[in-house]
């Protein structure tokens, strides 16, 4: 297989910082898209990877990235979704297996097939080369899983909705937000603040749940009906047997069981985040009030699809700060000290 090389960045080893190095990326196959990115979010599960904080010690050097939004430069001998200049995203996931149960019903993040869900990076592909993702000029993905970007959408504020975006769209539609339901989204970060959003725009009763009170007049702006401080302890005898459906998008280990106490009978508690180390869950918590504890995982591509149409409709975008390729690294440090609101998206023409 020929290859074309491009400018990206990447970490060459587990918590070394990222650095300006070249990629191959594959001649276009009959069916692949060629994006020259225009730019590509920062998600908290880049530093995750990139330090090796998950314990699958990583295929180095990483290219992170999966919030990646751009214009098609060039197509495939038998492309038929796109043509050159569309505008175009790719999320989490390049490739899966296509046939499994799972990606035949629209599913393919949870693929089960041999190939299994292709991450955008840190990956081995059907070729059997490694991902690279986001954080560089251009990629090259099969035209069936990239999405198209509503032109209502300005491209660097929807970058973050291919991952950010379809992380919370996907779980609230399954459990039904809307008129009626009382929703809490726990923690107003990258991914909180898209949780309110659009949880607002389906109708439901919306609440953050936050460490502090610090955010609250920036909750209350995005849509959020209340704000609580969860490091109160009032907090959780006020809202006690209060909600139908709880998102939790907080990657740090918190005391699950009492968050469980705030649900509703039949009430979900979702996990989104996905902290480093194991979450103790008392069974009573659940079997006192036919509670369940659930997880979520991005979206599939018809999904993803549907969350962007979505967000053209209601006006929906992420808030960000665009910053050179040079701070990426400025950027994860502040990233980890809560110090953006709300998502760092890098414009790649600085690459």
């Amino acid at each position: 297989m020929t290859h074309t090389s491009v400018a990206a960045y990447a970490a060459p080893a587990p918590k070394a910082p990222l650095e300006r190095i070249t990629i191959p990326r594959r001649e276009l196959g009959a069916h692949d898209i060629l994006i020259d990115i225009k730019f590509s979010g920062i998600c908290h599960s880049d530093i995750h990877t990139v330090r090796a904080e998950w314990g699958d010690g990583g295929n180095f050097p990483i290219v992170p990235g999966h919030e990646i939004a751009g214009v098609v430069a060039a197509t495939g001998s038998e492309v038929t979704r796109y043509q050159v200049g569309d505008r175009v995203g790719v999320g989490c996931f390049v490739d899966s297996c296509r046939s499994c149960e799972n990606c035949r019903a629209g599913l393919e993040q949870y693929c089960t097939g041999e190939l299994g869900t292709v991450n955008t990076y840190n990956d081995t592909d059907r070729h059997g080369e490694i991902t690279y993702g986001g954080y560089a000029s251009h990629l090259v993905v099969d035209e069936n899983y990239a999405l198209r970007i509503p032109d209502a959408l300005p491209l660097d504020a929807a970058a973050p909705l291919l991952c950010a975006g379809i992380t919370l769209y996907s779980p609230l539609a399954h459990w039904q937000a809307g008129p009626g339901r009382k929703v809490a989204v726990v923690g107003l970060g990258g991914l909180g603040h898209m949780g309110v959003k659009i949880a607002h725009a389906m109708g439901a009763e919306v609440t953050v749940l936050s460490q502090s009170l610090r955010k609250k007049d920036d909750g209350l702006r995005l849509g959020a009906d209340h704000y609580y401080a969860t490091s109160d302890p009032a907090t959780f005898e006020a809202l006690a047997g209060t909600f139908d459906l709880i998102v939790n998008t907080v990657s740090a280990n918190l005391d699950l069981n009492a968050y469980l106490g705030l649900l509703r009978t039949d009430g979900t508690l979702v996990q989104l985040g996905a902290p480093e180390n194991p979450l103790p869950i008392a069974p009573f918590a659940l079997i006192g009030g036919r509670r369940s504890f659930a997880g979520s995982l991005i979206g599939g591509i018809a999904e993803t699809q549907e969350m962007l149409d979505f967000c053209a409709e209601h006006g929906l975008t992420a808030d960000i700060e665009v910053i050179g390729a040079d701070r990426i690294n400025e950027a994860y440090e502040r990233v980890l000290a809560s110090d953006v609101r709300y998502r760092f998206v890098i414009d790649a023409s600085t690459i």
